[in-house]
């Protein structure tokens, strides 16, 4: 099942988060009476928040945000009074962040490799610069991970999917634009460089990408009103499953 996400809000372990334009990030817990509390307000960007994201709970409690203010803020909530920590990308996109999508949990090939890999913390972030970054955790620091920037698109970059790779070596992310492309890019195994595949040219503004829990569906949110579900084929090629008219 594909939940497509058409309003600023994500829920996680009963716990949602909402974007402002005032710059903050708000916490709201809800009981299992659709009660709900106000647990933190989160501020630390300059301009508006446009998308937040939880990591996966073996993190423990983290969030991603990006802003206008062209940074990626990453909150972890302190194990003690209540506090979040903060580490930042400063000058993520410089103009402008729109979008941040965290790499699955388990690590890269550790379905088919020997021996245990820890868990890598990855995020994608695209941006108002037409591109899309990948940044890894070293040593307590986020730092790009690909060289250059993948640029495929002429136009911002509105949203970015990173798929689940269920233990398998080949990492997957989906990137959507105002330029009406969809871009899949792939990397064979850690350390290779990326590869960017045009899914299609919508022709009209696309809003969100979103995978299914098993990473072989793509939805697509575009323009027209419409969301298109992908599938990628043995030989490699994306055919489109169907169409969802609104």
């Amino acid at each position: 099942m594909i939940v497509f996400m058409m309003y600023p809000w994500i829920t996680m372990e009963n716990v949602w988060q909402r974007h402002h334009p005032d710059a903050t990030i708000k916490i709201i817990g809800v009981g299992n009476n659709s009660t709900s509390q106000h647990l933190a307000t989160l501020s630390g960007h300059q301009g508006p928040v446009w998308q937040v994201a939880w990591a996966h709970p073996k993190f423990g409690s983290a969030l991603a945000s990006c802003s206008y203010d062209g940074k990626v803020i990453i909150w972890k909530e302190a194990q003690s009074e209540g506090g979040w920590d903060t580490t930042k990308i400063d000058q993520a996109h410089p103009v402008g962040v729109t979008s941040v999508s965290w790499a699955p949990s388990m690590a890269p090939g550790a379905l088919v490799g020997s021996g245990v890999l820890e868990p890598v913390q990855k995020l994608a972030s695209g941006g108002c610069d037409n591109t899309v970054k990948v940044w890894k955790l070293y040593n307590g620091n986020w730092k790009m991970d690909c060289f250059p920037a993948l640029q495929m698109h002429s136009d911002w970059v509105r949203d970015v999917a990173w798929a689940p790779n269920l233990g398998l070596p080949k990492s997957t992310i989906a990137s959507a634009s105002q330029d009406g492309t969809v871009v899949i890019w792939t990397v064979a195994k850690e350390g290779d460089q990326w590869e960017g595949k045009v899914l299609k040219d919508f022709k009209t503004p696309v809003w969100r990408v979103s995978w299914s829990l098993t990473g072989n569906l793509l939805a697509v949110a575009s323009g027209d009103n419409s969301i298109t579900l992908w599938k990628e084929a043995v030989d490699g090629v994306w055919q489109e499953v169907t169409t969802i008219d609104q």
